[in-house]
């Protein structure tokens, strides 16, 4: 089985907490993640919005873009202004050749509001969760007719956080919609990530494999401590510098077959832990857990030719 392993920059520049963001240029953080033997990087904000800037770019860092964030509104929101607002990524993912673009909901989330507690995250009716599950489906069938399919990302503080909303999500999506796993986010809200991939192996098509420190979250006052506020005290970090079982997760995915990316998305304050050093513990861990599950890591970065 073959497998390719790439990162997030928000290890080097966290877009919701600027003052967790290293002052790096996008050529420094594409060398060092490389340097460390990631051959992907997903997009953030420092990356060029068209193909004739982006692709020399990629070219000399030798890593091609793995994915990138779209914020998107469908809980609250018709489906003809998310159509206008991901058109012009479908066509830069294009022309890039990314293999997915990651659908994070932003509609009534909390994710980026450090004044509102984790207890208040937006919950949805069985009603709304149906409606919300068909919508989203109709547009990532929408979003794969023009040539990009989505992946969608289950996230803390969102109203698809826990493991059951996840569930019920799945039970009445379809198809059109695969699932993009985050080991990282799953574990916050308390799921079971093993299980996760058992239920939900079929549609993942992309992974997140961000760890977590449980003791962080285990110390967190969810009725007075935000999302933001739990990131700023080291929820998450690396594979091999965390909580999380990789080697279990990773030869589980390997049982039912997956190949695709695995992306290291582990945002901290990048003082107390450099990115290129993290960069470099968590290619380690991969490697020894892939290789042991039995997994061939692709090692070409850019194409050559």
């Amino acid at each position: 089985m073959k497998a390719k392993l790439g990162m997030s920059p928000i290890a080097w520049w966290n877009d919701d907490l600027p003052e967790l963001s290293d002052d790096v240029s996008l050529e420094e953080c594409l060398r060092q993640s490389r340097s460390a033997g990631f051959t992907g990087m997903e997009q953030g904000r420092r990356f060029p919005g068209n193909p004739d800037e982006m692709l020399p770019i990629l070219r000399a860092a030798d890593v091609t873009l793995c994915g990138g964030w779209f914020s998107g509104t469908l809980v609250n929101e018709e489906l003809g202004a998310n159509k206008d607002r991901i058109a012009p990524m479908i066509e830069l993912f294009k022309a890039v050749n990314a293999p997915c673009i990651v659908y994070g909901e932003v509609g009534r989330s909390i994710q980026g509001d450090r004044s509102k507690p984790l207890a208040t995250k937006p919950r949805l009716s069985d009603g709304e969760m149906k409606a919300y599950a068909r919508r989203v489906t109709e547009f990532g069938e929408w979003c794969a007719q023009q040539g990009m399919p989505l992946s969608y990302h289950h996230h803390m503080a969102a109203v698809v956080e826990t493991e059951p909303e996840l569930d019920a999500f799945m039970r009445n999506s379809g198809e059109g919609i695969p699932l993009l796993l985050d080991a990282g986010h799953l574990a916050f809200a308390g799921g079971d990530v093993l299980r996760a991939i058992d239920h939900h192996h079929v549609r993942i098509n992309h992974v997140h494999v961000k760890d977590i420190r449980k003791p962080v979250i285990d110390g967190l006052d969810r009725s007075r401590q935000s999302f933001l506020d739990a990131v700023a005290l080291g929820a998450f970090t690396v594979p091999g510098d965390g909580s999380l079982d990789f080697g279990a997760i990773v030869q589980r995915l390997a049982d039912y077959g997956y190949e695709g990316w695995f992306v290291v998305e582990a945002e901290q304050d990048p003082r107390k832990a450099p990115p290129q050093k993290m960069a470099a513990i968590g290619h380690a861990e991969l490697m020894r857990v892939m290789t042991a599950a039995g997994y061939a890591v692709e090692t070409e970065g850019f194409p050559k030719g």
